[in-house]
C-alpha cells in the first residue's frame, strides 16, 4: 500500500505550446490503440485530425474505421495487409509510396491539427519510404500539426526526433496461449 500524493510531483512547464510528434513503438499490442485514443481526444477538443494506415488496405471496414466514419474522421488505408500475405511485394512498396505522397501533403497542408501515421515505420524499415525524406517532412510540418508514428522497431532517428516516445512492452499475450484474433478486441 503507498499513501496518496499531496505534492504536486512536478513543476508547471513554461516551455512553448506547439505541435508535438509523438511515436508508440514496442512489441506490445496497444500501439494504434493509443494513437486512436488521441485521436478521438483531439477531435472531441475540435482539432482536425486524419489519420493514414500503411498496413490496412483501402476500403477496410474494420471497427476503427466504422467509428471513426461515424464521427467524420477521414481514415485512409494505404496498404494492401501484412506483408507476409502479399501476393507482390512491389505492389505493396508502390502502394505505400504512392500513400506516403498524400500523407505527406497532409502534414505539410497546415490543413490538419493531428495527423496519424499508423504502422508508418513497417514501410520507412523496409526502405520503400525513404527514412531521410520520412524526417524531413516531420521536421517541416507547420509549426501548430501534431502528428503520430505507430509501429515496431522505431528507427532510432525518429525517436531521437520525437517529442514524446511510448514503447508498449509485451508481458502476456492471449495469442500465445491459443486464443485467435476477436472481432472488435483483435488483441
Amino acid at each position: 500500500m503507498e499513501s496518496p500524493k499531496r505534492v504536486k510531483p512536478y513543476t508547471r512547464p513554461t516551455g512553448e505550446r506547439r505541435g508535438l510528434l509523438l511515436v508508440y513503438t514496442g512489441d506490445g499490442k496497444g500501439k494504434s490503440t493509443a494513437a486512436f485514443g488521441l485521436a478521438l481526444r483531439a477531435h472531441g477538443r475540435g482539432l482536425r485530425v486524419r489519420i493514414f494506415q500503411f498496413i490496412k488496405h483501402q476500403g477496410a471496414r474494420f471497427g476503427e474505421h466504422r467509428a471513426f466514419s461515424a464521427l467524420g474522421i477521414p481514415v485512409e488505408g494505404l496498404g494492401d495487409g501484412f506483408t507476409w500475405k502479399s501476393r507482390d511485394l512491389d505492389h505493396s512498396a508502390a502502394l505505400a509510396r504512392e500513400g506516403w505522397e498524400r500523407a505527406r501533403a497532409a502534414l505539410l497542408s497546415g490543413e490538419w491539427d493531428l495527423v496519424v501515421l499508423d504502422e508508418a515505420t513497417y514501410p520507412v524499415r523496409y526502405g520503400w519510404i525513404p527514412l531521410e525524406e520520412f524526417l524531413g517532412v516531420l521536421r517541416e510540418r507547420p509549426p501548430h500539426v501534431h502528428a503520430v508514428v505507430t509501429g515496431r522497431e522505431a528507427p532510432e532517428a525518429l525517436l531521437d526526433l520525437a517529442d514524446t516516445v511510448t514503447e508498449m512492452r509485451k508481458v502476456k499475450h492471449a495469442f500465445d496461449q491459443g486464443v485467435p484474433a476477436l472481432r472488435g478486441i483483435e488483441h
